[in-house]
């Protein structure tokens, strides 16, 4: 069996680079754009950008770990890379989708692996109306905001908020208050992957809010959508001795 055209990128970090130019001097290496597997090398931010940037080329992504928290990434050895590439588990993952809308009506999209979250960007707390499949479920939230999280997304800024550790193949998403105010014992929702969630943004005047994809920022919104997206997937390669799923499940039990 031919092995697969493997790419090397690195983070802007001295390990990165370092680990760069032992992985091209030691294998065969094409430029991204030729690959059929791509191997980034740094933390989790760095898998977020590499996700993102390759989302077009929908090619596989092996990450290993020359960063500061590396939670999707591997462990990283220069050692049997091909065999572990031949061998890994893969793991699909489908985007949320976020449609922001501002007070000029200019509409912004964006993707998000991990989540999408609603921030207040002034001293009061954001005032937000919450619906979801058509149906308002809070007419008034106040918060510092409020995100949806993939079972990926989970384990970040959702498990930080005190969200729900979401395993993977459960087809669910989180809903996640951060510092809910009112009503203040309210802690979030599990919602099905196929839900259509809708956040209106009240009293913006007094009270702007911003909505954040990973990557993209939109300001002073008055309504949000989210979806997951199906059309399109990403897929992640894991050593099959310490999984992605195992990482999850593991998490859920960390003190």
């Amino acid at each position: 069996m031919s092995s697969p055209r493997v790419a090397f990128v690195a983070a802007d970090t001295e390990p990165a680079h370092h680990a760069l130019l032992e992985l091209r001097r030691r294998y065969r290496h094409v430029p991204p754009k030729e690959a059929e597997i791509v191997v980034p090398l740094g933390g989790d931010g760095f898998m977020l950008e590499t996700l993102h940037r390759y989302t077009p080329q929908r090619v596989p992504i092996f990450g290993m770990h020359r960063g500061s928290v590396g939670f999707l990434m591997n462990a990283y050895s220069p050692d049997g890379l091909l065999e572990r590439l031949t061998a890994a588990q893969p793991v699909v993952l489908h985007p949320l989708e976020m449609v922001a809308t501002n007070e000029r009506g200019h509409q912004q999209r964006g993707i998000a692996f991990n989540e999408v979250s609603l921030l207040r960007e002034s001293r009061q707390n954001a005032k937000l109306r919450v619906s979801v499949d058509g149906v308002v479920r809070i007419e008034e939230l106040m918060s510092d905001g409020i995100l949806v999280a993939t079972p990926v997304g989970s384990t970040a800024y959702n498990l930080s908020a005190h969200g729900p550790i979401i395993p993977l193949g459960s087809n669910i998403l989180a809903l996640t208050p951060i510092s809910a105010f009112r009503p203040r014992r309210w802690r979030g929702a599990l919602l099905p992957r196929g839900a259509q969630v809708r956040i209106d943004a009240l009293e913006t005047d007094k009270r702007p809010v911003s909505a954040v994809a990973d990557f993209t920022e939109a300001r002073d919104v008055v309504t949000v959508e989210i979806r997951e997206n199906r059309d399109i997937a990403m897929t992640l390669l894991f050593d099959r001795e310490f999984n992605l799923e195992e990482r999850v499940l593991k998490e859920q039990f960390a003190s």
